[in-house]
């Protein structure tokens, strides 16, 4: 918690995720893998310019036509494969209605989207923390980059090894999940780079 409160003091709330519906935060945390957060808003205008941001319709669309549409987010291709994979499911599982959806335990939808095709721990976990709302701890490389150079972990850590150390300290509360995944980002972007830039991080004193 003395990162957290630290980090959010400095930075402050972060609005996290961007997205006018909770479809549109599972599509955006899909494309959003291997490219930057600008790419994933040129695919997801596109979608949406052509009324096609919906379960339903990119369900019976042909998956060249999908990828066309995706193209900005880089690696379009595979990324077709990997949202009709999910949209399958989702529209399979639950009718295409994040509500539905909604309703499940958070570990059997856990397990029920780590079993798509294409959908890693990552996305998963960002999937039900900022789509379905659900306490799930989003762990990505700023985190385990902090988390590592602040002796919290070793580098080499797993996925889950990462996931259990909040699990174990802080209350499974969805805003605060919410915002302290989105205050590793910030912090990681501003100051724990690769090379990092320690003059002026609010975690120096930490």
């Amino acid at each position: 918690m003395a990162l957290y409160e630290t980090l959010y003091s400095f930075y402050g709330p972060q609005h996290w995720w961007p997205g006018d519906t909770p479809f549109e935060i599972a599509v955006g945390a899909i494309l959003t893998q291997n490219t930057n957060w600008g790419n994933v808003e040129k695919a997801i205008g596109n979608l949406k310019k052509h009324k096609m941001l919906n379960a339903k319709v990119i369900h019976q669309m042909p998956i060249d036509q999908l990828a066309s549409l995706i193209r900005p987010s880089g690696y379009y291709n595979i990324k077709a494969k990997r949202l009709r994979a999910f949209i399958d499911y989702f529209v399979g599982s639950y009718g295409g209605s994040m509500a539905r959806m909604k309703k499940g335990r958070t570990e059997k939808l856990r397990q029920e989207l780590l079993a798509v095709n294409g959908i890693g721990q990552e996305t998963a976990d960002s999937i039900l923390l900022y789509s379905l709302g659900k306490p799930a701890f989003v762990i990505d490389a700023y985190t385990k980059r902090v988390l590592s150079r602040h002796g919290f972990i070793e580098m080499n850590a797993t996925y889950e090894e990462c996931r259990q150390l909040f699990y174990g300290e802080l209350d499974e509360e969805v805003l605060l999940f919410n915002e302290y995944h989105a205050l590793f980002v910030m912090v990681g972007k501003e100051h724990c780079k690769p090379i990092k830039r320690c003059a002026g991080c609010p975690l120096s004193v930490v």
